[in-house]
């Protein structure tokens, strides 16, 4: 049996549990308030599937990992329908990613964000903090080639290298991503434009990361957690929260 154009099928299970008011996180990795947001895409009706529909398809392959083809059969549209929807709605998650992914850009908005790291480590130390940085592993299928190595991590699966840093509320500020998984945290760090460009903090501010990355005062300042602290019992322990 073939597709019927633009005739959406509700009853397949997928579409079932989004329309029925189901947990969604299972099949998206998002829960229902999140996909709220999700009107920040105002993309072009590309085809005559709704644009709430396109999105679906886009995270749920996102979720999943799976090919043109299981995503056809989960949503029953046809492969080549899906191909243009997940390239479309990647264009328009490009389009709008400096909006969403942005550095503060006045003071005011850097004193609240180090008042919330203020307030989560309950020490006014951290008043300065305006970002935590750290590197998450992107699984990939193995190359082909002689790199494969190269994108083989330490815990012996295939990944590109994500580095983001996030505010005190876990949105992010600042993403780079492409380096293969072998390389460690501080050499992509060294390499990216947010530390090249000195671009984030400004001078009088950090950020906070573990102990993979250096502690630094130039080009850009990072605290890292201090290995044997020695301070005197009578003092507050502005570290404290750090390592909580």
């Amino acid at each position: 049996t073939g597709f019927k154009y633009c005739g959406l099928n509700t009853h397949v299970p997928v579409l079932e549990r989004f329309f029925d008011g189901g947990d969604t996180k299972a099949d998206f990795c998002l829960k229902r308030e999140s996909l709220k947001l999700l009107k920040l895409l105002h993309q072009q009706r590309r085809h005559g599937w709704g644009t709430t529909l396109q999105t679906l398809v886009f995270l749920y392959w996102l979720a999943c990992g799976a090919s043109y083809r299981v995503v056809s059969q989960a949503f029953g549209i046809p492969r080549p329908t899906i191909h243009r929807i997940i390239h479309g709605v990647a264009d328009e998650v490009m389009a709008i990613l400096p909006k969403v992914v942005a550095l503060p850009k006045s003071e005011e908005h850097l004193l609240q964000v180090g008042a919330g790291f203020a307030s989560l480590t309950n020490h006014q130390a951290f008043g300065k903090a305006v970002g935590t940085i750290d590197g998450c592993h992107v699984r990939i299928k193995p190359p082909a080639g002689p790199d494969e190595q190269c994108y083989k991590n330490r815990k012996l699966f295939t990944s590109i290298l994500l580095q983001g840093i996030c505010d005190h509320q876990g949105a992010f500020l600042d993403v780079f991503v492409g380096y293969p998984g072998s390389v460690h945290d501080s050499r992509v760090l060294k390499n990216s434009p947010i530390y090249k460009q000195a671009k984030y903090p400004p001078q009088g501010f950090f950020l906070l990361g573990d102990g993979g990355y250096p502690c630094t005062e130039k080009p850009i300042a990072i605290m890292t957690p201090f290995k044997n602290p020695a301070l005197p019992s009578t003092q507050p322990v502005a570290v404290l929260g750090f390592f909580l």
